[in-house]
This record gives C-alpha cells, sequence and structure tokens, in this order.
C-alpha cells in the first residue's frame, strides 16, 4: 500500500497504475525483473519513466533509460548519467538515500521532491520508484516514474504523449 501524500490526482492515479502493473509482474512473491517488464502495458506514463542501474562495490546509481519527458523536468539528457553527475551534492545525497532504501529494502518508495536544487522551488517531482530483481531477490535495477507537479510543471512537456 503507498502513504497517501499531497500531490495532484491525476498523478496518484499514474502512481498507482504503475505499482498496480508492476505488482502484476511479481510472481510467487518475488520482485519482477526488467525482462517481465512490458512497456506496451504502461505506454502512457513512458515520457517520465526512468530504470535506473544498481552498481555495486561501492554502490552507484546510473540512470541506463529517461523518458524524453524527463528532458524538460532535469533541463538535459539524464540517460547514461550518474547520481552525482546530474544533482548537486544535496540532492545527489537525497536520492543515493532513497535508492538505497529500495535497494536494502527491496520494496518500493513514494515521495516528493523538491526541484529548488535546479532553481525551480515553485516545483516538485511526485515520484515512485520499484525494485526490480533478475534473481527475484536481490535488487539490481530500480523502475522509476516522476510526475511533476507545482506552478509551471505543464509546461515541462513538449506535448508529444505517447499513445
Amino acid at each position: 500500500m503507498m502513504p497517501q501524500l499531497a500531490a495532484p490526482a491525476s498523478a496518484v492515479r499514474f502512481h498507482e497504475e504503475l505499482f498496480a502493473y508492476w505488482s502484476s509482474c511479481r510472481e510467487a512473491g518475488r520482485l519482477p525483473a526488467r525482462a517481465h517488464l512490458d512497456p506496451c502495458q504502461f505506454k502512457r506514463h513512458l515520457p517520465t519513466v526512468s530504470l535506473i542501474d544498481v552498481r555495486d562495490e561501492p554502490r552507484d546509481y546510473r540512470l541506463r533509460l529517461a523518458g524524453t519527458g524527463l528532458y524538460g523536468v532535469y533541463g538535459r539528457e539524464i540517460t547514461g548519467k550518474r547520481l552525482q553527475d546530474v544533482y548537486n551534492d544535496e540532492a545527489a545525497a537525497y536520492w543515493r538515500c532513497e535508492l538505497d532504501k529500495v535497494v536494502e529494502e527491496a520494496r518500493p518508495s513514494v515521495g516528493i521532491h523538491s526541484m529548488a536544487w535546479r532553481g525551480a522551488a515553485h516545483m516538485s517531482i511526485f515520484w515512485i520508484r520499484l525494485p526490480l530483481a533478475t534473481d527475484g531477490e536481490r535488487v539490481d535495477m530500480i523502475l522509476g516514474y516522476d510526475a511533476p507537479i507545482g506552478l509551471g510543471a505543464a509546461e515541462l512537456f513538449s506535448g508529444i504523449r505517447a499513445a
């Protein structure tokens, strides 16, 4: 069950839809793997979906894929980048802590993060991170979805939407 956070109803609904799809991909209580996901099943969410690789020893995170809608949120292409390449030190520490929890607890996490680090204090992202595991147990990838909220959020997208 996802906690209740202050976010627009559409953002909450999108999170619930993605969470429900992720849950449906679980088998016998095991975490789904990336191979279990069919992007066609959540294609309207793809513009702000991300896949984050989990690297061990030392633990690090790299954005394997970032939907086209995230370009507007982050102001640049973030695919292939590590946390420290995308965020300032404070925001990178925030995300490292949140992603560490997803990996260590092997459970989804949800929250709201201010875009003040990017000079957009009037905006936030309502995010969800869902663990994926090739072996069903050890998290090696994270499925993310970011919904921009706040003043100006609607202008972040190009108007191009997945069909």
